[in-house]
């Protein structure tokens, strides 16, 4: 399961874009937001590289773990 650093994530909004973001990629995804430790897990049969472009296009920073 591929774990990314995000960084700029705040809230639950944040959480819920970052979230639909990968869904709308993979619709079986399952991803795991802790905020607090600014970190994103994705069970995903898609590519990290994909993975972390959807998070980056919604406007965080994002980066393997």
């Amino acid at each position: 399961m591929p774990v990314f650093n995000v960084q700029g994530m705040t809230c639950g909004h944040c959480v819920k874009a970052v979230t639909r973001a990968l869904q709308n990629l993979d619709a079986q995804a399952q991803v795991e937001v802790d905020l607090a430790g600014q970190q994103v897990r994705v069970q995903s049969t898609l590519p990290s590289e994909t993975l972390l472009a959807a998070i980056r296009e919604e406007g965080y920073a994002a980066t393997p773990a």
